[in-house]
């Protein structure tokens, strides 16, 4: 079917009633300069040509990749490594084959300037942010020429809009960036942008601010706002329609915290408010280029074996303690090394802890597996041993297989070690859950407030056998990495789940056992930990529950079997959006106590790992206690925002 000839009039007649025919007219007549295809100039141009907007300039040197396909309007996946002026120029020209388009390819530089904005009615910035040194120049050509300059900067998911007119404040005297070096430039034109800052209250991540690389954080919400808002600006402006604030005020509208804000900053960045928040700004830069990088920024490995190693490492494993390693032996095969930990940490009593760990490790590698379309075939080698176990395992390709969804969970999967919702789980949650542990393993719950208080007093006393505990020292005083967020071989602090004082008494009494015993004798020093580490978390969950094998594990490879159960609970749970901690070693101690294994000379400690033992099988039953593989609660909740993350692929392979 041939389409109808195109009809300027019936194309726009919607926009009639927010403008009047003459106005629509002119907006025909106008031309608009837009440097910058990108994430906020694609959508400039777009908007503004359903707008009736005639003609415009548009320059960008870049292409389209992958990285783009978050906010930019002209990425799709047909798009890819194609240029973005032509990409964009062909999709305006689709909405209004009558444009006048000038095209810039190869970006716009000073030498150009002038050629870029002739004829030009107004400029809109969509320019990189990072792009300080064309910007500065783009802006002072403007102010030259006598042209508005409208800028409107996605900020979280939200906008915020400053216009520079002839005749008043420029650029330059507002943003204060002549004689700085480039990150205190981009600190000042961040700053400036937004003085009321309504974005940062939800930046769950400022790591991912990284202004020495040149890289942000950004979202479809903010580039679509910005352009509706400059679109908005610029309509008044072409149509000599209305007042707008221009510098030193603006505007900044936020749709996720549901606030706007009109800001006056006289002086620009040299206010005392903007040279305050500068101050703070420079403060926390520091303090992150200070610190280790944020988690999951490596590169994808290229070959399909390492593609599911590098996601298998992410399996979880008590303390971070990561007990296994990989050796490659051909592009399909790779065994999996496994040790324990027994010789030196109490909670690893006869390497089950490191054996679930290894079945966690396994689950994961299957689940990652099904992602490049193969199965895990998977068998003991001969001189595999409890406390050295060792699988080798092939990759196979197999048209059944079909993506595992687990496996975008993999690298979210984190404990979530604070109060969670008393939410109670629901049907279908709970049905996912229990589904997700297969036929040989059943879980049991523990749900509603008196359920709750019960463990709460069973982890508060089996939280003091722990602090108490001499033979648990070595493991507490090392597992914790002080000041941290991250750690990829211990638990960072900020994780642990206790407050900053806490946090500060607990690296003091762990710096040696006979300040633990002071304080545990004379100050009442398990109290506040347990309190913050065992009771509240306790209380304050959805649900408590017990993994149970049907068939209580006979050895190390029953072991291995359930953590491969517990790991595909954790990452449904996941996917649930549901959070998770485990509540292990009460087991550890049940099971020293039920196989009557001596721990410690501690006639105290014995005492109380009888009564944790007791108290979880009044809680549980007898025989759900014996085949119990793992202890944990869950609930809705927020993720954690500190996490263990972990070691590198290639520590993980020695020898390859």
């Amino acid at each position: 079917m041939t389409p109808p000839a195109f009809d300027y009039q019936e194309a726009f007649s919607r926009n009639l009633g927010w403008v009047t025919p003459r106005e629509q007219a002119v907006l025909r007549d106008r031309r608009v300069a837009i440097a910058g295809m990108g994430g906020v100039g694609g959508s400039h141009l777009l908007t503004l040509t359903r707008l009736g907007v005639g003609a415009f300039s548009i320059a960008d040197f870049d292409d389209f990749e992958l990285a783009n396909f978050n906010r930019q309007a002209g990425a799709t996946y047909s798009t890819l490594g194609r240029s973005k002026v032509g990409v964009l120029a062909d999709m305006a020209a689709d909405i209004n084959p009558e444009l006048s388009l000038r095209r810039f390819p190869d970006g716009v530089g000073e030498a150009d300037l002038e050629a870029f904005l002739a004829d030009c009615d107004l400029y809109i910035d969509g320019l990189d942010f990072f792009a300080m040194a064309i910007r500065r120049a783009m802006f002072a050509a403007c102010r030259r020429l006598g042209i508005p300059a409208v800028t409107a900067a996605p900020l979280g998911m939200g906008t915020a809009v400053l216009c520079f007119l002839p005749g008043g404040m420029s650029f330059e005297d507002y943003f204060r960036l002549d004689g700085a070096d480039e990150t205190e430039q981009l600190l000042r034109f961040l700053v400036g942008l937004a003085p009321a800052g309504l974005h940062r209250a939800y930046l769950v991540d400022p790591r991912s601010i990284d202004l020495a690389r040149h890289r942000g954080p950004s979202t479809s919400m903010g580039c679509e706002l910005a352009a509706g808002a400059a679109a908005s600006q610029a309509l008044k402006l072409l149509l000599n329609r209305g007042p707008v604030l221009a510098a030193p005020r603006g505007i900044q509208y936020d749709a996720y915290r549901n606030r706007a804000r009109h800001t006056w900053r006289p002086g620009g960045n040299r206010h005392p408010l903007q040279q305050l928040t500068l101050a703070l700004a420079r403060r926390q830069m520091q303090r992150l280029a200070a610190t280790a990088p944020a988690p999951g920024a490596s590169p994808r490995p290229e070959g399909r074996l390492e593609r599911v190693l590098d996601l298998a490492r992410w399996a979880p494993s008590g303390d971070n303690t990561q007990p296994w390693s990989f050796e490659r032996i051909d592009d399909n095969r790779f065994i999996i090394q496994g040790h324990d930990t027994r010789a030196h940490c109490v909670y690893d009593l006869n390497g089950h802890a490191s054996q679930l760990a290894v079945g966690t490790l396994l689950a994961t590698a299957r689940i990652a597996a099904s992602g490049e379309g193969c199965r895990l075939d998977t068998e003991f080698e001969p001189d595999s041993r409890a406390e050295a176990p060792r699988l080798r395992v092939r990759l196979t390709p197999d048209e059944t297989v079909q993506p595992d969804p687990l496996r975008h969970f993999i690298t979210h999967r984190a404990v979530q070690r604070r109060p969670l919702s008393t939410r109670p789980l629901t049907a279908r949650e709970k049905a996912a859950l229990e589904a997700a542990v297969g036929p040989d393993y059943r879980l049991v719950w523990q749900e509603g407030w008196r359920a709750r208080q019960r463990m709460a007093g069973l982890l508060s006393l089996n939280g003091k056998l722990r602090l108490t505990l001499p033979e648990a020292y070595p493991t507490h005083s090392s597992i914790i990495e002080w000041h941290a967020r991250y750690s990829d071989d211990r638990i960072p602090e900020q994780a642990v789940g206790v407050d900053y004082l806490t946090a500060r008494l607990m690296q003091w009494v762990l710096g040696s056992w006979s300040r633990v015993s002071f304080m545990n004798r004379y100050l009442a020093g398990t109290l506040m930990p347990r309190l913050q580490l065992d009771i509240l978390p306790a209380l304050l969950c959805g649900a408590h529950f017990l993994l149970v094998a049907r068939r209580p594990p006979a050895d190390y490879r029953g072991y291995i079997g359930g953590g491969e159960a517990v790991q595909r609970l954790w990452l449904t749970a996941s996917r649930l959006g549901l959070q998770l901690q485990p509540e292990y070693t009460p087991l550890v101690f049940d099971e020293y106590v039920r196989t009557q294994t001596p721990f410690t000379d501690h006639a105290p400690s014995q005492a109380r790992a009888r009564q944790v033992s007791e108290r979880l099988r009044q809680l549980f039953g007898q025989p759900e206690s014996d085949g119990a593989v793992f202890l944990g609660r869950i609930g809705a909740g927020q993720p954690p925002r500190s996490r263990s993350t972990r070691r590198a692929l290639a520590d993980l392979m020695p020898g390859n």
